[in-house]
């Protein structure tokens, strides 16, 4: 694909998912995450053609100028999109495929210290949600979703969402192709509230076994008829026999 192409792809790309994009103009000088990818793509082709210190030197440029840090060994497909930009890193080995989205904070890092892949591969179609973490040489799986603060350390299931520190996956199979902002797939489950939901629910289940249980110690018991008034009348004799007792001792005191 030409320069002119993808460049074409790119703006497509920012118009498609960023609701706040009126001129293709206005993009071009005041979106950080376009100029970013701008400069990685020539920063990738002096790294790819050998020419590794003028490369690095440009990719500091551009993480001087745009607030974003993308290692020119990099490896990104068609119609990325950076939103916002600030603070999002790329490491070296990593591996981004076509129509993926990252928002501010992101970062992309390695996990070991030896040479060779370190870090993650994003399918197509993936969104990575602000501020959130995706580390190691994993591979999250097309269509993937990743919320907002996830810290990801295992590989993601194509079409998965995976919220929480560490990533857990709430939901498989259920991202679609349709672009959503932050990767927000409907109404996310609370870990914390529905951990306490079946705290309750095994709470109230052992309550009813218990019930159960009582109920039928109960009917295995013999039933046994009890002489109420003999009681009682035993009862009385123990009391007057006790007041006996005591006005004796009284009156041998007195």
């Amino acid at each position: 694909m030409g320069m002119w192409a993808r460049l074409r792809g790119d703006l497509a790309a920012v118009f498609a998912r960023d609701p706040a994009a009126r001129t293709r103009l206005e993009v071009l000088l005041t979106y950080p995450g376009v100029h970013a990818l701008l400069l990685h793509r020539l920063a990738h082709g002096l790294w790819s053609h050998g020419w590794r210190f003028p490369a690095r030197l440009l990719a500091a440029f551009s993480r001087f100028f745009t607030g974003i840090e993308i290692h020119p060994g990099a490896r990104i497909g068609e119609r990325f999109f950076i939103d916002h930009g600030m603070g999002v890193v790329i490491g070296e080995t990593a591996e981004i495929g076509d129509d993926c989205t990252l928002y501010h904070g992101v970062t992309l890092g390695g996990t070991a210290w030896q040479p060779g892949k370190r870090h993650p591969t994003l399918g197509n179609g993936v969104i990575v949600g602000a501020g959130a973490k995706v580390l190691g040489p994993i591979l999250v799986g097309d269509n993937a979703r990743i919320g907002s603060n996830a810290v990801v350390v295992k590989s993601v299931p194509a079409g998965a969402t995976v919220v929480g520190v560490p990533g857990r996956v709430i939901s498989k199979g259920e991202g679609g192709g349709a672009f959503e902002a932050y990767g927000l797939t409907g109404q996310m489950p609370d870990p914390v509230a529905r951990a306490v939901e079946c705290m309750l629910e095994h709470m109230h289940r052992q309550d009813e076994e218990i019930a159960r249980l009582r109920e039928g110690l109960l009917a295995l018991q013999p039933k046994t008829e009890i002489p109420v008034l003999e009681t009682l009348a035993c009862s009385v004799e123990a009391i007057e026999e006790d007041d006996g007792k005591i006005n004796k001792t009284r009156a041998n005191n007195s």
